[in-house]
């Protein structure tokens, strides 16, 4: 499966710690725990995009559609990070791809694509993308993705 997935560039890379509790019965790492991994990538990444720590309270983005790809068990040994990107954006929403990869391999774990939709915390609806996180998103991931 994997060979069939187009990866773009990464450009945010979080190394993850694996816990005991983590590891099921068969010994490797839950596929529950996956997405546990994947929001911690995307906090990181929207620090790093916006080079600041987020006030979740007040947050203008949320999730709207998440899919995930279980591609290799991840065992309690490995060494493994969750990377990051922007792949489009949007007026009212941006498409999140991630994968979580064994650093020392480089073998990919799993794949996980977000929709993330715009958000007014105050009337409880979606709303447009605010031009700072387009822009944001946009200089970090230094690509045209504004423009298209």
């Amino acid at each position: 499966m994997e060979q069939n997935i187009q990866f773009p560039t990464f450009h945010h890379s979080y190394p993850l710690q694996l816990r005991f509790n983590d590891i099921d019965s068969l010994g490797h790492v839950n596929n529950s725990v996956y997405f546990t991994f994947y929001d911690l990538g995307k906090s990181r990444y929207f620090e790093a995009v916006k080079n600041s720590t987020i006030d979740w309270r007040k947050a203008d983005v949320v999730i709207a559609n998440v899919n995930a790809d279980f591609l290799s068990p991840i065992y309690s040994y490995e060494q493994i990070a969750v990377e990051t990107c922007c792949t489009e954006i949007g007026n009212r929403s941006f498409r999140i791809m991630q994968r979580i990869v064994n650093t020392d391999t480089g073998e990919i774990k799993g794949v996980c694509r977000t929709i993330m939709v715009g958000f007014d915390v105050a009337a409880g609806v979606s709303a447009p993308i605010s031009d700072e996180w387009k822009e944001a998103i946009c200089r970090f991931e230094n690509a045209d993705l504004c423009k298209k």
